[in-house]
């Protein structure tokens, strides 16, 4: 019985892997055959296809350390996440063999695998990209200005200055052009990785739909903010400024530094805030602001997370650079309004002034601006939260996103069948 696979890193390991999931569930939410395949799994779903045996998991165990050694020698100034996926794997077999009749790659970073045996990959692909790593070097988040590798192609005079050691991105980016042949349909949750995208110099002939990533609109609802703090044992009588990140404070990208510096400015004008903090634990040493900070921890269940969305006043995402912030997304899909700066992919997420605010990148006085104006006006922040959940249901429900995503597999599939008539009449 064909189905789609979806092949993912993980299923409960980041963003990334839980927008894979939360594609697959709905999927068969709605009726269709699918799949899901991961090197770490984490939830309990008897569905979702993992390590099998003791062998396999120690091999996914060793290779993302294996890739991760292997980078140290480069030396760049670029902090963020670096993947060459350089070691050998047989998923192209498996997957070649398999009944799917679409393969929907997610995040594969980290030696879920190699490059070359991805161009190996014989069925109709979907590849739904949450970084910039496809159409790059190894680099999974990167500068975006005119003069980005990723746009001129990586040669040796353009590396960035203070790289040192072997040009691991240059080596990676090269392997990616030359195993991947043929265009592959790719979709992107905003429309600024899409241009990203259709900029670059290895992608930009490919085929690019934009699709957001689908929430559960059931599970993700506005809920009574008072039960939601009781529940949380948060206090009642506080504004509550949130910010979520997966490790935030020691991302650059993330913005936290930016965060810290408004919340100094917006010292002077509020009174009675707690920040409320997901995503890491209370760290060593705690940042010098003139507020409260309760420090919640990872939460991985979507539930607790409904609660603390319903719970705040306003989410805050400080980021210089994001695609589409499923902390966004979820913040708006409880009436939660969001203060994120007018830069990448933010602007997709929150409608200025109606949705919540868009600050001038990346100036802190603004960020701490657009946190009074959200909270200043009791009428106005009702405005704010009616309109985020609409335009949670407008956008990013099952509704929307699964026709799409069955339009852009019919696509694949019509693009594959083209590619194996095309081949035939070349060998005939």
């Amino acid at each position: 019985m064909t189905h789609i696979d979806i092949i993912s890193n993980a299923d409960n390991v980041g963003g990334a892997s839980r927008a894979a999931y939360r594609l697959y569930r709905t999927l068969l939410s709605t009726n269709i055959k699918a799949k899901m395949t991961v090197c770490e799994k984490k939830t309990d779903d008897w569905m979702v296809s993992g390590p099998s045996n003791m062998y396999e998991k120690v091999k996914h165990l060793i290779r993302p350390r294996i890739g991760g050694n292997l980078m140290r020698l480069q030396r760049t100034p670029n902090v963020n996440p670096h993947s060459a996926n350089i070691l050998p794997s047989n998923m192209a077999a498996a997957i070649n063999g398999s009944d799917a009749a679409i393969v929907n790659l997610h995040w594969i970073g980290g030696e879920t695998m190699s490059i070359e045996d991805l161009g190996r990959i014989r069925k109709p692909i979907v590849w739904t990209f949450h970084d910039m790593w496809a159409f790059c070097g190894s680099e999974h988040v990167v500068d975006d200005g005119p003069n980005a590798r990723w746009r001129e192609g990586y040669y040796p005079d353009n590396r960035p200055p203070c790289s040192s050691g072997l040009d691991i991105d240059r080596y990676t980016w090269n392997r990616k052009r030359r195993a991947w042949k043929n265009p592959i349909h790719v979709v992107t949750p905003s429309r600024w990785l899409a241009d990203c995208v259709k900029q670059s110099a290895l992608m930009k002939d490919w085929p690019v739909s934009v699709i957001p990533n689908v929430l559960d609109t059931t599970a993700f609802k506005p809920l009574d903010r008072l039960f939601s703090r009781h529940a949380l044992s948060l206090p009642s009588d506080k504004k509550i400024i949130l910010f979520g990140a997966m490790g935030g404070s020691r991302s650059f990208n993330k913005g936290y530094d930016l965060l810290i510096e408004a919340l100094k400015v917006l010292s002077t004008h509020q009174g009675n805030i707690l920040c409320v903090v997901f995503g890491q634990s209370e760290p060593e040493h705690l940042p010098d602001i003139p507020f409260p900070i309760q420090w919640m921890g990872h939460i991985g269940d979507d539930a607790t997370l409904a609660l603390l969305y319903s719970a705040a006043d306003v989410m805050i995402i400080p980021s210089r650079q994001e695609n589409l912030p499923q902390s966004g997304t979820e913040a708006h899909a409880c009436g939660c309004p969001v203060v994120a700066f007018n830069c990448t992919g933010l602007p997709e997420v929150v409608d200025h002034c109606v949705t919540g605010y868009l600050a001038t990148p990346y100036r802190p006085d603004d960020l701490a601006h657009g946190i009074e104006w959200v909270l200043e006006d009791k009428e106005r922040h009702t405005n704010l939260r009616i309109a985020a959940r609409k335009k949670t249901e407008n956008l990013w429900s099952a509704r929307s996103v699964i026709p799409a995503y069955l339009n852009v597999y019919e696509l694949a599939q019509l693009g594959h069948r083209a590619t194996v008539d095309l081949r035939n009449l070349r060998v005939n």
